[in-house]
């Protein structure tokens, strides 16, 4: 995720540094005796510190390994899969699953949202791979993993936002 930085200086802030984000804005408190140098090493610490909070290493080799410690978890390592990535154009869904040519593609989207949540798409696209409808087996399956009816309901929530937005 790319955000921009803005500091904000305060003569009452004595020690504390502290960083929030809001939006696509990383906002660092600073006290505004702090040198530019030190400035400096606050505003790096943080925006690492945001992008490893917000899975900004996540890519196609991650999600490999994901699928690789779900697989031995909650699928005592059976699952194979020829190809499992991410998807840019995925914009619809957030998850798709091909059992016959068993590849898993996961919309780009799940990058900056809790791993929980990526983790339950995962598996609900994983168990595709065992069955390939949602039959009460699959749902079984899935219902496995104890944050699925919570990420679910997150997922719900998103897509209610996006329709907002593009109204």
């Amino acid at each position: 995720m790319d955000f921009s930085v803005r500091v904000i200086r305060s003569p009452r802030r004595k020690k504390t540094v502290e960083a929030k984000l809001r939006g696509r804005e990383l906002l660092v408190y600073i006290p505004a005796s702090v040198t530019k140098s030190e400035e400096k090493r606050w505003i790096e610490f943080f925006v690492e510190k945001m992008k490893r909070k917000l899975g900004g290493k996540r890519d196609d080799e991650y999600l490999r390994r994901k699928f690789e410690a779900l697989n031995r978890r909650y699928f005592g390592g059976k699952l194979k899969v020829e190809r499992i990535e991410f998807s840019k154009r995925m914009t619809s869904r957030f998850g798709s699953c091909n059992p016959k040519r068993k590849i898993i593609r996961l919309s780009e989207r799940l990058k900056h949202m809790p791993e929980w949540v990526l983790d339950y798409v995962l598996i609900h696209e994983m168990a595709h791979l065992l069955y390939p409808n949602h039959s009460k087996m699959f749902w079984k399956k899935v219902h496995e993993y104890k944050y699925a009816e919570r990420a679910r309901g997150f997922l719900i929530c998103k897509s209610m936002e996006e329709d907002e937005v593009e109204e």
